[in-house]
């Protein structure tokens, strides 16, 4: 059997005696799409940021596609094809929606910066290959009519989908999306889970952390329940809305 693109084992993170993440360990099946939920505080960002290495663990391992990750840049992770989005829009000023797209080519951009510069055959032909590709994600996604308006500009969830494709265009074997519902309205949120289930079809293993429980069930393969900083419960969408210690994780905290 293949290994799973992404496989946590035993990891564990502290900040100032409190333990935010505690003996967390799950595995992600290739090709899947796997959210993972929790109530607030719960330690799915920090989880995100010891995967990617912006956080190094007090303990435990990461594994992607069954090669470790440990002493690895977050940069060198993502070179391998391992890519995230944050809880935050992180659009480019200054640069319209199509160029914050195709930033996020620059780990594959083959021709070197001289013929770029000079503006090269074969530094156009790449470059319109790249702008077909940008183009057909921002159509996927709804914001083709915004390509060449200044991102920041654009709505607070258009950004957000922006930041989604964007992370599309680096061709991930797995990525990471940190609440890519989060300031979308009901529209908006229905063309994000369409193009999630375009990104799995295609083949890229795909892990959300999301409040939205909708969107969760509607999408999800595997649900990973995290609560206190550790794994609580993980099935499939139907095994968790009736799980007890979900229910408890959710309702009985603000019950408390």
């Amino acid at each position: 059997m293949s290994a799973p693109a992404l496989e946590a084992v035993g990891l564990e993170k502290s900040f100032g005696g409190v333990r935010a993440v505690n003996d967390v360990s799950f595995s992600v099946p290739e090709g899947s799409l796997t959210a993972l939920i929790g109530p607030n505080g719960a330690g799915k960002t920090t989880l995100f940021n010891l995967v990617t290495r912006l956080y190094e663990p007090d303990a435990g391992e990461v594994r992607f596609c069954g090669r470790p990750l440990a002493g690895l840049s977050p940069a060198g992770i993502a070179s391998l094809g391992l890519v995230r989005t944050f809880q935050a829009a992180r659009i480019f000023p200054g640069m319209t929606a199509l160029e914050n797209v195709l930033a996020g080519a620059h780990l594959h951009v083959r021709s070197p910066a001289w013929r770029q510069m000079l503006w090269l055959p074969a530094a156009r032909r790449e470059q319109r290959e790249l702008v077909r590709s940008a183009d057909a994600l921002l159509d996927l996604a709804g914001l083709l009519p915004f390509r060449d308006a200044a991102a920041t500009d654009l709505p607070m969830g258009a950004q957000k989908l922006l930041e989604v494709i964007r992370a599309l265009m680096a061709r991930p074997r797995v990525v990471l999306l940190d609440e890519p519902a989060a300031g979308l309205n009901d529209a908006e949120t229905a063309e994000l889970a369409a193009l999630l289930r375009a990104v799995r079809s295609s083949g890229v293993t795909v892990v959300v952390v999301e409040h939205n429980m909708s969107l969760v069930m509607g999408v999800a393969d595997r649900v990973i329940v995290v609560d206190l900083g550790a794994v609580v419960a993980s099935g499939t969408p139907a095994e968790i809305q009736g799980n007890p210690r979900v229910i408890e994780a959710y309702v009985g905290r603000e019950g408390a």
